[in-house]
């Protein structure tokens, strides 16, 4: 872990269920894009229950990359590692990053200053003016932008893309928002995005260059069911002021 004496500029957490087979690439590709800044950025991959030998991969991997470390959430669920991370990060800006490697390392400076001033959270949009999305099925995109539609319709309006899994936070909302995070599974994205805006911070959407994995983790039309559920289930704490 990087000495908290020294406060890295950035942090690259790295949420990692059963990622032996991507996250090599992941972590050669941002070793080489720190190498390149004049900044100190730290790494945190959260091993999240995997039965693949990510762990052990992940702390061999890390010997070899400067402020690199990895810590274990035991607790399964996306949500859960993305919140462990962020908590224990020391970056002035916490970058969530998936290990897919969906959208590329050179997108990274857009969500941090000098490129990006006056924001809390930014976060990374397929759907902003300018965005390019590469290689994804007609109907992946279809069904997601139908469960966009219903996420501005019950809890986000305005926002155009909530669900992308890169999204950058300033170190001094990540307390308040995380720990008011209750939420595990794939609509934990729009709880953050819920509490941030209940809280009165700023969000911005950046739009970013994005290529589709056939090996995507997302399984839309199987968990529709139960991110509808959820979209409802924040609607209701949003009602009930539990996030204030």
């Amino acid at each position: 872990m990087t000495p908290s004496s020294i406060k890295p500029f950035l942090s690259i957490v790295i949420p990692a269920h059963n990622e032996s087979l991507r996250l090599p690439a992941t972590l050669t590709e941002l070793a080489a894009f720190i190498k390149r800044q004049n900044f100190l950025t730290e790494i945190l991959v959260v091993e999240n229950a995997s039965t693949d030998g990510t762990y052990e991969q992940a702390v061999d991997l890390c010997k070899n990359i400067p402020h690199a470390s990895v810590v274990q959430e035991p607790i399964k669920g996306k949500g859960q590692a993305v919140k462990h991370g962020m908590l224990a990060a020391h970056g002035e800006y916490c970058l969530i990053f998936d290990a897919d490697l969906a959208m590329p390392v050179k997108e990274i400076p857009k969500f941090i200053p000098p490129a990006l001033t006056g924001f809390d959270i930014a976060i990374a949009s397929r759907e902003a003016k300018g965005a390019h999305r590469y290689e994804e099925p007609l109907y992946r995109h279809l069904v997601g932008r139908a469960f966009n539609f219903l996420v501005r319709v019950l809890t986000l309006p305005g926002l155009q893309d909530t669900q992308c899994g890169y999204k950058c936070f300033r170190s001094q909302v990540i307390e308040a928002i995380f720990n008011r995070q209750t939420m595990s599974g794939w609509a934990f994205d729009v709880e953050l995005l819920v509490i941030a805006q209940q809280l009165g911070y700023s969000i911005k959407e950046i739009p970013i260059e994005w290529h589709y994995g056939a090996h995507s983790r997302v399984r839309m039309l199987n968990d529709a069911p139960r991110m509808l559920r959820d979209l409802f289930i924040i609607r209701a704490k949003v009602h009930r002021g539990e996030y204030k």
